[in-house]
């Protein structure tokens, strides 16, 4: 079989490893694959390929997990004899097994969350009746404005209601001028990218750090400089050491993405003397500051901001429901028209009708009685999913203390290649997604990043965790 046959695409946004997970299994479903083949190691395919060996590495993994290939140590990796009723079936292989399944993508669409799933609120938990009742309210109050053209900007109902909501919760002072809503957090990146930065400039990133937003940034042709975290959060020195003309750094203060940390107040004080200094933006993701556990939430880095260098952005995905698709950011009052400017040649919010609802739904007190409401659910879920696996798994793996949020990290004791680990799991349902997957630079420490917002019951988290050891 020719190798280049197996080689992946970078620019498809399925990752490597998936895309050669499953040429393996077209090759074998179209015959040109047969049981007993030795298929080639993962050096020298990785070499022929020019993939790094890890990503060859998870391939076979999941190829090994299904039954596709054996590990016959010295005598190499060959195709299951198993599988030897493909053959006699003329090197067709049935629908079920021809398709990938989509448990082996962790962000594969389902009819419910899938075990771990991250970046998802407690679904369970969301006040439908109320939500169906502000949808009414809104159908029986459009009129003929806002059935026209929706504002690029944002509904304005909706710009007051966050702007007064931040004043209160997050201590940042600004006028509803200054608030954008947009279509998700991806919006908000576009809005900072295209108005303040062009392709080709060098910016900061939290390493580890947010997957999504890396891979946009990378996409919107920015150069990333990976920059470590530690327990204070982003090291600014590190900084400084390795990209100290940066024009811009992405960080996630209150609640640092994936680790949890918060950035301390020194660090926090260097950064915005760093953006000062150099005239940089700072990109402030306040992704899930309502939820902290000990304590009141910390304060916004953009309330510590007095040289307008600081893009706070939030989402409304994280604490009522992602199928929204919105988010909105805040600019210094200088900028407020530039951006509305950009705003007018970018893909708007959407939906007027959505944004309507949640305007009503903060402005009638139902956003804050629902953040009260699931601080104390989500305290006592991840209790049960920490639990589990202190008694199923407390000998492999150790979870990172965290004062917030809807996800545990839990680093894996030895030298475990965590990708693989990932791989598996996913394979078996589970939608862990492994830590070195959003790191920029390797290293040693691997992690499983797991979701907890959706599990009902700590039986269920239990049986999850179950699930999970025996992948493990």
């Amino acid at each position: 079989m020719d190798l280049q046959h197996l080689k992946p695409h970078r620019e498809q946004a399925a990752p490597i490893y998936l895309q050669l997970y499953q040429r393996y299994r077209e090759a074998i479903a179209a015959g040109k694959l047969r049981p007993g083949d030795r298929v080639p190691s993962v050096r020298s395919l990785a070499s022929a390929l020019n993939l790094a060996r890890g990503t060859v590495e998870t391939a076979y993994q999941m190829l090994i997990g299904e039954g596709y290939f054996v590990a016959r140590g010295a005598a190499g990796t060959v195709v299951s004899p198993r599988l030897a009723h493909l053959a006699e079936a003329g090197g067709r292989a049935p629908a079920a097994l021809r398709a990938a399944p989509a448990a082996a993508r962790p962000d594969a669409l389902a009819p419910k969350p899938l075990p771990f799933q991250l970046g998802l609120p407690a679904l369970d938990a969301f006040p439908r009746k109320t939500w169906a009742r502000l949808a009414g309210r809104s159908l029986r109050m459009l009129d003929t404005a806002s059935m026209n053209y929706p504002d690029p900007e944002g509904y304005a109902p909706l710009r007051h209601a966050i702007a007064a909501y931040l004043g209160i919760s997050r201590g940042i002072a600004c006028s509803p001028e200054q608030v954008f809503v947009t279509a998700g957090y991806w919006g908000a990146l576009e809005l900072v990218s295209r108005t303040l930065l062009k392709a080709g400039d060098c910016g900061w990133y939290e390493d580890p750090g947010y997957l999504r937003a890396r891979q946009f940034l990378a996409r919107a042709g920015m150069r990333l400089a990976p920059v470590p975290v530690d327990d204070e959060g982003l090291n600014v020195r590190a900084g400084h050491a390795r990209a100290a003309h940066a024009r811009f750094a992405v960080v996630t203060p209150t609640h640092q993405s994936p680790t949890g940390v918060a950035l301390s107040l020194p660090r926090r004080l260097e950064l915005l003397e760093w953006a000062r200094r150099r005239r940089a933006w700072i990109v402030e993701d306040d992704y899930d500051s309502e939820f902290r556990y000990h304590g009141r939430p910390l304060p916004a880095l953009k309330s510590l901001d007095r040289d307008g260098s600081v893009l706070y952005t939030g989402t409304f995905s994280k604490v009522l429901f992602p199928g929204l698709r919105l988010a909105y950011l805040v600019v210094p009052p200088a900028l407020a028209g530039r951006f509305g400017d950009t705003a007018q040649h970018v893909p708007g919010p959407g939906s007027m009708l959505a944004q309507a609802m949640v305007a009503g739904f903060v402005e009638h007190g139902h956003f804050a009685r629902h953040l009260r409401k699931m601080r104390s659910l989500y305290a006592e879920r991840r209790a049960w999913l920490i639990n589990a696996l202190a008694q199923t798994l407390g000998e492999r793996l150790h979870v990172q203390p965290q004062a917030g949020g809807i996800h545990v990290l839990a680093h894996l004791h030895g030298r475990r290649d965590d990708r693989a680990l990932a791989a598996a799991a996913n394979a078996s349902g589970l939608a862990v997604q492994a830590l070195s997957d959003w790191r920029m630079r390797k290293s040693p420490r691997g992690g499983l990043i797991m979701g907890f917002a959706n599990f009902a019951t700590a039986d269920e988290a239990a049986a999850a965790v179950e699930r999970l050891a025996a992948v493990l």
